[in-house]
């Protein structure tokens, strides 16, 4: 009988394990490949100036650890932390600033304020922990008008704006353009690759004044009495993956700062990072690719 016994209990166990592995969602590596647990990751990250989280938009997974992290690393800082974003533009700051000081309703800001559509269930969390917490949350996009202006015209149409939409809303001109950059790169090809040769280089200008503008508004938000604190993220991973785009950007605006890197991704097999997703990331999260989507 005990013999049965522990022959049945060896099958249930095993099926569970099996069970469990084929349902698991995600797993952390850190920049060597080593799993490690989220705890460990944050940790880690707590000891950089800027921390990026680079997502997928419609991952859920993404967003609900870009949620833990954010209240892990408000925990272990005291508080001392800024949030930022790629989801808000600039210029509308104010909005944001009235919604977080209780002036105006969620539902004003979301509509004055150009919130994405997935505002409510992805990133909503995020801004009302800050608002819980009073935790300064920076927009730091540019205007998306002003990325289609150089999509379709290049960088000189950024000369035709007013002295106070340069000032204010654009990362100081002229931008220089690492075109060099293997996410450059990678775009230029697959613009051309689209049939868009002639206007390839104008679409990576416009993805760099998007990275050049969130780069110029963290490296801003860290003065005066931001100054010391940890700077938050939340952005596309094509924006930071391999300390590129926005990354390199807070390099050249201050090179003193330092940069904690997560890169998110998807892969049918979550065990380990695949050959086309390494890089020089600080931490890569690989998810399930079945996982269900946020819109």
């Amino acid at each position: 009988m005990k013999h049965f016994l522990f022959i049945a209990t060896f099958i249930l166990t095993s099926f569970i394990v099996n069970a469990q592995s084929r349902l698991k969602a995600y797993q952390i590596f850190d920049k060597d490949g080593k799993e490690v647990t989220f705890e460990e990751m944050s940790k880690a990250l707590s000891s950089y100036d800027v921390v990026f989280f680079g997502e997928l938009h419609n991952n859920p997974i993404a967003h609900w650890l870009q949620f833990e992290l954010a209240q892990s690393l408000a925990k272990a800082k005291d508080n001392n932390i800024v949030f930022g974003a790629e989801m808000f533009e600039k210029d509308n700051q104010m909005v944001l600033d009235e919604y977080l000081q209780g002036f105006i309703k969620e539902k004003t800001m979301m509509k004055d304020g150009k919130a994405w559509d997935n505002h409510s269930t992805d990133y909503a969390p995020l801004v009302n922990f800050a608002k819980e917490k009073n935790i300064p949350f920076i927009a730091t996009n540019v205007p998306r008008r002003y990325a289609s202006m150089v999509s379709k015209k290049g960088l000189p149409a950024l000369e035709e704006l007013s002295k106070m939409a340069k000032k204010k809303y654009i990362a100081p001109l002229p931008i220089e353009v690492p075109y060099e950059l293997p996410s450059y790169k990678e775009m230029e090809a697959m613009m051309s690759g689209h049939g868009m040769s002639g206007q390839a280089k104008n679409f990576v200008a416009a993805q760099a004044i998007k990275d050049a503008t969130m780069g110029h508004s963290i490296v801003k938000g860290l003065k005066k009495e931001n100054k010391g604190k940890l700077f938050l993220h939340f952005n596309g991973n094509f924006h930071s993956k391999n300390h590129e785009g926005t990354v390199w950007y807070v390099n050249k605006y201050n090179k003193k700062l330092t940069s904690g890197v997560i890169s998110f991704v998807e892969q049918a097999d979550v065990s380990k990072v695949a050959d086309e997703n390494k890089g020089n990331n600080e931490f890569t999260i690989v998810c399930t690719s079945n996982m269900t989507k946020t819109f």
